[in-house]
Parts: C-alpha cells; structure tokens; sequence
C-alpha cells in the first residue's frame, strides 16, 4: 500500500483535476441536459469502466517497467514532473479546455454506456494521468508495485464517481455556474496551477530511486 502521504496527495491532485472542466464533464453534464440524470448516470457507469482500463493497464505496465529496465523509476518521474508543469502552465495561461455544453442526440442504455465508455478512453488528460502522473506517488521500496498502482487508481475512481454523480444531480446548476462565472472559473485554475507547479517541482528534485 502507498504510504498516507502520497495517498492523500494523489486523492488531492484526483479532486482538482475531476473539478477542471474537461471531455468527462462536458460530455455527462451535456448527456444530463439533453436527456435527464438517469442517462447521465449511466453513461457515468462507462466512464468508471474507462477509469478501470486505464487502472489495470498502468498497474500491469508499471509494475512490468519498474521491474525490467533500471532507472525506469527516474524516467517516469521527469516525465510525470513535466506533465504537472504542462498542466499548471495551461491552468495559469486559461488554456485549460473551455466549458461548452453540446446539445446531443437520444440514445438507449446501452449506447449511453458504451458512449461514456469511449469519451473517457479517448481523454488524453486521463491517458497521461494514469500513464505519467500515477507512477510519481508510487515507492518501489515500499512493497509491490501493482498493490500500490491498484490502490491509488482506486481512489482516483472513488473521488471521480462521487464528484461526476454529483455533478450529474445538478447538470443545469452547474453549467450556469461555469457559463456565468468566469471569477470562479479563474481563481480555481490559478489554485489547481499552483497545486501543480508545486507538485512539479518536488517530483523533478526527489532523488529516490
């Protein structure tokens, strides 16, 4: 298992990047709106598989990487630190992805699952999450990787549901908030790109290995 720390600090990196508008939010807020909250909670059920893909291959990856190539643990830590300064860098900027709710078509269940499914597998901010961000809170010193990959990419499934479903309950609310409010939308991206500017620089300077 991945140390308090790091787990708190993943949970915390997990809340603000859900809360940053993005494909997932877009899509299930603009699913809510066009066809009702049932519909957005579904298509959020092929969301959390997404999210499950993307847990098991980087558990799998990861583990198989740290476990082959030397200083692997190092590569996917720049990379991971470059990423975060990329992230804070486009929230300073408000370059960030622009809310737009989209008027979508009608569909059944299981295009409503398989839609959500497909939004979030085609997220690159989840891609690169998973693939360069998760690794920096993981301590090959501290037990099996793959425990610690599966844990933290529980919990960042855990935060993402519960905000999303959320956020799915109050469609309507929240796209006035985001269309309306362009203060909020400025002080959480300066706070989210001091998070991450922060998070940045102590990944590119820890020396572990």
């Amino acid at each position: 298992m991945p140390d308090t720390a790091a787990l708190l600090a993943f949970a915390a990196i997990s809340l603000g990047m859900v809360l940053t508008p993005g494909p997932n939010m877009i899509y299930l807020i603009s699913r809510s709106i066009a066809q009702g909250r049932a519909a957005g909670l579904i298509s959020l059920l092929g969301v959390a598989l997404g999210f499950v893909f993307y847990m098991v291959a980087a558990a799998l990856g990861i583990t198989a990487l740290v476990m082959a190539v030397p200083y692997a643990y190092d590569a996917l830590r720049l990379a991971g630190a470059a990423y975060l300064a990329w992230l804070a860098w486009q929230a300073f900027t408000g370059r960030a992805t622009p809310f737009a709710p989209k008027r979508l078509p009608r569909h059944d269940a299981r295009r409503l699952f398989a839609m959500g499914f497909v939004t979030n597998l085609l997220n690159p901010k989840i891609a690169v999450m998973y693939l360069s961000l998760l690794p920096q809170f993981i301590d090959p010193s501290a037990g099996s990787v793959l425990t610690q990959s599966i844990a933290l990419g529980t919990t960042q499934i855990a935060i993402s549901m519960a905000v999303n479903a959320l956020i799915i309950l109050g469609a309507v609310q929240v796209a006035v908030l985001l269309a309306t409010r362009p203060l909020f939308a400025r002080v959480q991206r300066w706070l989210m790109g001091t998070v991450l500017a922060a998070l940045a620089a102590r990944m590119a300077t820890d020396g572990r290995s």
